[in-house]
């Protein structure tokens, strides 16, 4: 029936003695009763056997006396039998649990004497000394004084003891660390020791409860987070789960080396086992849908230091729903959703105005909202009916007012819009399968309210036919296509950009400064009872996530539905006849098949067909014809039918960078790094025309739409208008400049999305451009890489942009709001690259060809290829064809055989 619950907040349990309760000793009706006396930093507690009989707690402050009677002693209840009897008269005592029903404290007020015998007596003169130092950390008038008391006791007692070797599961396990640390659940904190070995985690906790030790094998261990506890970085919590809301064990460390060093050690065990994901990892997961809405806010508030274990930061959740009054529930209107863009306190304009006026009456520091979105308090409102307990631990052995509680969704929802002081948002169980909390099956006396109605069962929304069926109808609404593209204003708020600062003020949504990460140093106030104020204030009132994002975040990719012809007559409509959409989605599955069946890619011919690297790959509509170019300066022309090498052309004794067929395939271009650009007319087999314009080597060359994309190596990317000549005989061209855009430094590699509006620069310095091209303005600069960006492309659906870096590594830029979203890092640099948003096919530094799962952020397959580095890598359509080029001056042709 104990549980650290009936302890104060921030007190500890120290030790337990099996012991009698003498009731009227000396009378005729003189009662024993049996249970254990707990010894506690600001209690002393008696739990009987019997759970007829209540638990007595007395607190320390309110005694009078704490005594062992001596044997000369008059009146001494204890003459007939001296051993091991303890004397505390007190002012007040609290009674709960009686019959072991869970209910409001009962208050006994008047001095009491209560009499308890310990069974071993001869542990009564160290458990007196201890009440009697307990006692005076009590007595004293400041409570940064008492804490400071009560923390020496405890160190005291920790360095005394250690971890017992006895518990390890084998025997053949080696110690790794160990140290002095306490276990942390909602509302407790739990001294004792923590040890690591090659293979487990365990904590031992001082008073042996609730079990000897608490054991974690680290083969299990899947996720590891360091946290701030107590707005100290002093917390480590440790997941055996991928997805779970709540953690297999949460420790605060006494120093942040000892925290330092236990994530070290766990982390890389783990290392070899898992990968550490960061926010822009799920974020891509996110986008690409490979994990849910709520899978999502899970993870960031994980990232964010929100933790079930930990009250004052807990897990924060949205309110999505707006519409409790409805009988249906129509997830197509939008008017049935909150607005996402704002925070709680924005939602009632007139609310708003008035807060508004007070803010901007307001001395520095202002504030908007005078509590928080998420707090104990907030939280256990939501949980009562299911965490009775901590309810009365945290509101010192009393419920809420009856009216104050969790009575009803529509109630709650219309207090959050028109309180004067209620902001709170949800917690994650309003988007999970269990909904106990929404059902007082404990049978809880939560008293009566105005009407004289007691508070039983959360009232529900006519829409909901029970509690199952509102959670069920809360996560379609969480996972509908509204929430998805509106979840990221939301994210934006309580983890991102418009958290802090003049953002914050513009969405309305100036939280106190205390609540916000860095907002006090406590290492920074001296005075321990300053300290301790503080503290407590922070903690009741509520924390604001740690920022996870400073510049707006994604949105998600959400496929609009296709609505499908359901009569003859609207195909008949249809712009598009049917044969066209089934071709195209046909082409669809076929690019989806060919990607999901990379790793099937076998080569079947390979020639060396130059003297030096190969630089570019063409390959005519039919297939027939192959075209490459050479460090060695030829362009050559290589049948797929003969198995021959038909052409070899040298336009300068200069090195070719790149080489792209025009449509017809009449017409290949190539770039020189004699800083011209050539073009060669297949069919005349000539030099046909020549664009002298750049300063330097020309790297790569792009085609769209009659435009020519140019990038070169001094430091511009030029776009050119390109007119065919006007007769059979003069074919020459005309070349408009319509575009420069300027680099600080050479330009390595580029590319242009689907609607050839934005194109992506990468240079030699590893900076990664974002550009308008129809204004010729950077949209996002990031320094992606360190050293040369091999190569980049845009996703087929040209949200993500991937780049390729000589630091071996791959990034991914979220292309709308220019944030680098995911980096993964090989053995070595990948030198070029095909990919579809999911899956990368690479070509490496080794020759290797490497197949990519980028949301995974591991390598499924390696294929041997190339005696060199692969250089270039051209992909058919389908993606079905591929063909290598290498530093080993040969080509190789690759098939899916599937």
């Amino acid at each position: 029936r104990f549980s650290l619950l009936h302890l104060n907040l921030e007190e500890y349990y120290f030790e337990h003695h099996r012991a009698n309760h003498i009731i009227n000793k000396g009378c005729r009706d003189e009662r024993k009763i049996r249970g254990s006396l707990k010894i506690c930093s600001k209690s002393i507690i008696f739990e009987p056997d019997e759970i007829i009989q209540p638990i007595i707690k007395i607190p320390l402050r309110d005694c009078i006396s704490i005594k062992a009677p001596e044997d000369n002693e008059t009146n001494n209840p204890f003459t007939w039998d001296t051993s091991g009897g303890i004397s505390v008269v007190c002012n007040q005592v609290f009674l709960f649990k009686e019959r072991n029903i869970i209910g409001s404290y009962k208050t006994v007020r008047g001095k009491t004497e209560y009499l308890f015998q310990l069974d071993v007596a001869g542990k009564l003169g160290d458990v007196v000394q201890t009440l009697h130092q307990l006692y005076r950390a009590s007595c004293l008038d400041k409570l940064g004084d008492q804490a400071a008391m009560i923390t020496a006791i405890l160190q005291s007692r920790l360095a005394r003891t250690s971890f017992d070797k006895n518990r390890f599961q084998s025997i053949s396990e080696t110690l790794h660390m160990e140290c002095k640390a306490e276990m942390v659940t909602p509302l407790v904190t739990n001294p004792g020791h923590v040890c690591v070995t090659d293979a487990n985690l365990y904590f031992q906790p001082l008073n042996g409860y609730p079990k000897p030790v608490v054991q974690i094998t680290l083969q299990n261990v899947r996720r590891i987070y360091k946290r701030r506890h107590g707005l100290m970085p002093l917390g480590l919590e440790v997941f055996c789960t991928e997805n779970d809301l709540c953690s297999d064990i949460y420790l605060k460390f006494y120093n942040y080396q000892d925290r330092d060093e236990l994530y070290f050690l766990i982390a890389t065990y783990i290392e070899n086992h898992i990968t550490e994901h960061t926010a822009e990892s799920y974020m891509l997961q996110w986008q690409r849908g490979h994990i849910s809405n709520y899978q999502y806010l899970l993870h960031l508030n994980n990232l964010a230091d929100r933790s079930c274990n930990d009250l004052s930061q807990y897990p924060v959740f949205p309110w999505i729903i707006a519409d409790y009054s409805s009988s249906v529930l129509d997830l197509t209107k939008p008017e049935t959703f909150r607005d996402l863009s704002k925070p709680i306190g924005a939602l009632n304009k007139e609310r708003l105005d008035r807060l508004l006026t007070r803010y901007q009456e307001m001395p520095d520091p202002k504030f908007m909202y005078g509590s928080h979105y998420s707090s104990p308090g907030y939280v256990l409102f939501y949980l009562v009916r299911v965490a009775p307990e901590h309810m009365l631990c945290l509101q010192n052995g009393k419920f809420d007012h009856a009216d104050r509680m969790f009575n009803s969704l529509a109630e709650t929802w219309k207090n959050c819009l028109d309180g004067a002081t209620d902001f709170k948002e949800l917690i994650p169980e309003f988007y999970e399968n269990d909904s106990s909390f929404l059902v007082n099956s404990l049978k809880l006396d939560l008293g009566k309210r105005q009407g004289g109605k007691t508070v039983e069962d959360v009232e529900l929304p006519p829409w909901a036919s029970g509690p199952d069926d509102f959670l069920q109808k809360c996560q379609e609404a969480l996972e509908s296509q509204y929430v998805s593209e509106h979840l990221h204003e939301w994210i934006d708020l309580i983890f991102g950009y418009k958290q802090k600062g003049s953002e914050a003020v513009a969405a309305h949504n100036v939280f106190h400064p205390l609540t916000y990460e860095g907002g006090v140093d406590l290492n920074s106030i001296m005075d321990p009872n300053e300290k301790v104020a503080l503290l407590t204030q922070i903690l009741e009132f509520g924390q604001t996530p740690k920022q996870l994002f400073t510049i707006p975040h994604p949105r998600r990719i959400v496929p609009k539905l296709r609505s499908w012809p359901r009569t003859s007559s609207s195909v008949a409509e249809s712009p598009v006849s049917p044969n066209e959409e089934s071709f195209e989605d046909l082409t669809e599955e076929t690019i989806t098949l060919a990607w999901n069946n990379m790793a099937k890619l076998k080569s079947h011919e390979q020639y060396k067909i130059h003297k030096e690297a190969i630089t570019g790959i063409a390959v005519t509509c039919s297939g027939s014809s192959v075209f490459t170019t050479s460090q060695d300066s030829t362009l050559k022309m290589f049948s797929r039918e003969s198995k021959t090498l038909q052409r070899s052309v040298s336009f300068s004794n200069m090195a070719l960078s790149s080489c792209l067929i025009l449509p017809g395939d009449t017409t290949v271009i190539c770039s020189s790094w004699d800083n011209h650009i050539y073009f060669y007319s297949i069919a005349f087999g000539r030099q046909q025309d020549i664009l002298m314009g750049h300063d330097d080597a020309v790297s790569k060359i792009c085609w769209r739409d009659q435009r020519l994309y140019s990038a070169s190596w001094d430091s511009t990317v030029k776009v050119w208008h390109c007119v065919p000549g006007e007769t059979p005989s003069n074919k020459k061209h005309h070349f408009e400049l319509l575009a420069e855009l300027e680099h600080d430094v050479s330009v390595n590699t580029i590319d242009l999305n689907a609607a050839n509006a934005i194109l992506a620069s990468g240079t030699k310095e590893g900076t990664i451009s974002i550009w308008d091209v129809a204004t010729a303005t950077v949209l996002h600069q990031l320094p992606c890489h360190s050293g040369t960006v091999y190569d980049a492309a845009f996703s087929p659906d040209s949200r993500h942009l991937l780049s390729a870096g000589e630091d071996s590594c791959f990034k991914v830029i979220d292309v709308q709001t220019g944030m680098l979203i995911s980096s993964l890092t090989a053995d070595e640099p990948q030198r070029c690259f095909k990919w579809d948003g999911n899956t990368i096919l690479s070509g490496s530094q080794s020759g290797e060809l490497l197949i990519w799962d980028l949301l995974g952020g591991k390598v499924t397959e390696r294929i041997k290829g190339h005696a060199g580095a692969v250089t270039s890598l051209w992909m058919n359509e389908q993606c079905t064809s591929v063909v290598t080029g290498g530093q080993d001056r040969q080509i190789m042709f690759w098939k899916l055989q599937y």
